[in-house]
């Protein structure tokens, strides 16, 4: 049996980032660590000093892990600014009031990526240039149904 334990993303700002996932999304604060240096290093490939705080947010059944790193060498660096076309994890899909989403994300620093608005889906950024779908709430409602 495998179970998803959490995602994790890297952020500049813990405060920031906790404040956008819960005020935006909803995401409820959950648990925080400052695991000790020495393991922490080992396990993520990382010089020490690491410095890491993982702070758990929860929504519903999914956690989401802010992973910030405080230590030298290991301070985040610009966001890149990822593509759908890109290896890897793209994005995070949200159903949501998409117009009252929208305008806290703009007010919370993120960014709404107003040239991929079809109506049915927008795009945003979180603070840190992480993707984000937004989805009317009918989306979820619709894929509830459907069992």
């Amino acid at each position: 049996m495998t179970v998803l334990n959490h995602l994790g993303h890297c952020v500049a700002d813990l405060d920031r980032a906790r404040r956008f996932y819960v005020e935006a999304f909803g995401f409820e604060p959950w648990r925080e660590i400052e695991p000790p240096d020495e393991g922490t290093a080992k396990l993520l490939g990382l010089p020490s000093p690491v410095g890491l705080t993982a702070s758990y947010l929860r929504l519903g059944d999914f956690v989401l892990e802010l992973l910030h790193y405080s230590g030298e060498p290991n301070r985040v660096t610009e966001p890149s600014r990822r593509t759908m076309r890109e290896a890897g994890l793209t994005h995070l899909s949200f159903s949501v009031d998409v117009p009252a989403t929208c305008a806290k994300v703009v007010e919370l620093g993120g960014e709404v990526l107003a040239d991929t608005d079809i109506g049915a889906a927008v795009f945003v950024r979180d603070p840190d240039g992480q993707l984000l779908e937004l989805l009317p709430t009918s989306y979820a409602e619709n894929l509830a149904a459907e069992g």
